[in-house]
């Protein structure tokens, strides 16, 4: 009985080895297409949509809706919150009613910033986990190898291990990167979106009264 799980567990733990080695190599694409997203950001988006906040908020303060569209559709800031700025500009009601709707904008953007981490934050998680995985599994047949004199396995099994370490971890590594760089761009760009919207009602509403 007792041989019979031993084989039972051996073969399910081989079985894993290649599954294990596809999903290393889909954590490595998804590492590298962010990191590529990433860069593409920091060199040109991040160019051209670098704006002043507290400028900008100066910019708007006694302006009409028609100026703060105007001095919105003219400054480079990131598209999705120069819609919602817009949008919060052709609102008509009190205060409170802009400021409920201005909070849902905003927790729609931080859900879209959260969607943009999930992907490298899923590689953080895994990566160290299949790259053990991956390194584990062939040191069985391998040590059985050197029992056995056969030395031939055992290298192939040891190349096999660090090579599922070596991805696991790089991937993990430059992905826990990417995601503090976004989280603190992120971070920047909704406080800033914040208190643009804070001025924004403040001059719709007292220019509806």
């Amino acid at each position: 009985m007792s041989e019979l799980l031993t084989k039972s567990l051996h073969a399910v733990g081989q079985a894993i080895l290649v599954p294990c080695m596809v999903i290393l190599l889909i954590l490595m694409v998804i590492t590298v297409w962010q990191l590529g997203e990433v860069l593409i950001e920091a060199l040109m988006e991040r160019k051209s949509h670098r704006s002043d906040g507290e400028s900008l908020i100066l910019e708007l303060k006694g302006k009409s809706r028609s100026e703060m569209r105007a001095i919105l559709e003219s400054r480079a800031i990131p598209k999705t919150q120069k819609e919602k700025l817009l949008l919060l500009c052709e609102q008509q009601g009190t205060e409170e009613e802009l400021t409920t709707l201005a909070q849902r904008m905003l927790a729609a953007e931080e859900a879209r910033c959260a969607r943009s981490l999930r992907p490298t934050e899923l590689v953080v998680k895994l990566g160290p986990m299949f790259g053990l995985l991956g390194t584990l599994i062939p040191l069985g047949p391998g040590i059985v190898a050197l029992g056995m004199g056969d030395t031939a396995t055992l290298s192939s099994a040891m190349a096999v291990a660090f090579d599922t370490t070596i991805v696991g971890l790089i991937s993990a590594a430059v992905s826990f990167v990417i995601s503090g760089v976004r989280k603190r761009w992120y971070s920047d760009q909704m406080a800033t979106l914040e208190a643009l919207m804070e001025t924004v009602i403040r001059e719709v509403s007292g220019d509806a009264a």
